[in-house]
């Protein structure tokens, strides 16, 4: 089985003007992400769209390495664009353009079931900051306490957390998630509600979400 995820992770996140819209989701999907899935260490890709939150859509990129973004063939891209790319680039085109690239930090290690997993058909994204003097105990409240307890959650698949090597928050959460169904469910409620000591009393009053964060996204591509 081919690997599907890594240690890498690129999310673009962009907002168009409604004129645009149909042309570039064209793009996007006959042409952007083809090309980079023909990069070396681009394993997978998908395009969601915000059912809350945002902003609107969001290209997912899993990456081997965050490195693979500074590969010649992926630069080539960037430094030589296609006519239509250069029309249609998030970075032309959008209103809102983000773009974050991250490393894996929990787990450590991608296991088997989840190196090989396809794109989730739903992923709830926090984007989040703490003060410097809170990394620590952010991190550890977070995987020992915050994640694990998610997994009890019906329609919950998995739960991934990286660091930003470029672009801002430092920090993002991935969940992944069955349907939009998931989010909505009275244990889900109370999952967010639930009190652990260092994580309630401690790290969440002194977390900062960006703007649109947490956001639920729902994959239109591949559909």
């Amino acid at each position: 089985m081919a690997d599907k995820k890594g240690q890498g992770l690129l999310m673009v996140y962009t907002d168009v003007p409604p004129e645009v819209e149909d042309e570039f989701n064209r793009w996007y999907n006959e042409e952007h992400i083809p090309e980079r899935l023909a990069i070396p260490g681009v394993l997978n890709a998908a395009r969601y769209v915000a059912l809350q939150g945002g902003p609107k859509h969001l290209a997912c990129y899993e990456l081997t390495e965050p490195e693979a973004w500074s590969s010649p063939e992926w630069q080539k891209w960037l430094t030589d664009p296609s006519e239509w790319s250069l029309r249609m680039s998030p970075s032309v085109v959008g209103t809102t353009y983000i773009r974050n690239l991250y490393r894996l930090i929990y787990p450590q290690d991608v296991a088997t079931e989840t190196a090989g997993a396809e794109m989730a058909p739903l992923i709830l994204v926090g984007r989040m900051s703490v003060p410097p003097e809170l990394d620590s105990q952010f991190n550890e409240a977070y995987n020992n306490e915050r994640l694990p307890a998610a997994y009890s959650v019906p329609g919950y698949i998995r739960g991934r957390r990286f660091e930003a090597t470029m672009g801002e928050p430092k920090y993002t959460t991935i969940h992944e998630m069955e349907s939009e169904k998931v989010p909505e469910s009275a244990e889900w409620a109370a999952w967010a509600a639930a009190v652990t000591p260092a994580w309630t009393e401690t790290v969440r009053p002194q977390m900062v979400h960006a703007q649109g964060s947490p956001g639920i996204y729902k994959r239109v591509f591949p559909a």
